[in-house]
């Protein structure tokens, strides 16, 4: 992934790099809808955990029940 140079934006930019940067965008609009469906819906936002293996546990979890609910989705929304 790529991102956005820090300081002055160039003058002269490629095609190739204009098209990667618009790709990796939208790679990292699905990853942010993602994490805002989780806080959303999921509670990830509420995770007020002291540890830091705690709290990555409870984000492990909270993803895996997003998936969990995603392919209970798929499976029993069947017309």
């Amino acid at each position: 992934m790529s991102g956005p140079l820090l300081g002055r934006p160039p003058q002269n930019v490629s095609s190739e790099k204009k098209k990667q940067d618009i790709e990796s965008e939208g790679f990292r609009n699905s990853i942010e809808g993602k994490f805002g469906q989780a806080k959303r819906r999921f509670s990830l936002g509420r995770v007020m955990t002291k540890l830091s293996h705690t709290s990555e546990t409870a984000i492990a979890i909270t993803f895996l029940v997003m998936n969990i609910a995603s392919g209970l989705g798929r499976i029993f929304h069947v017309v």
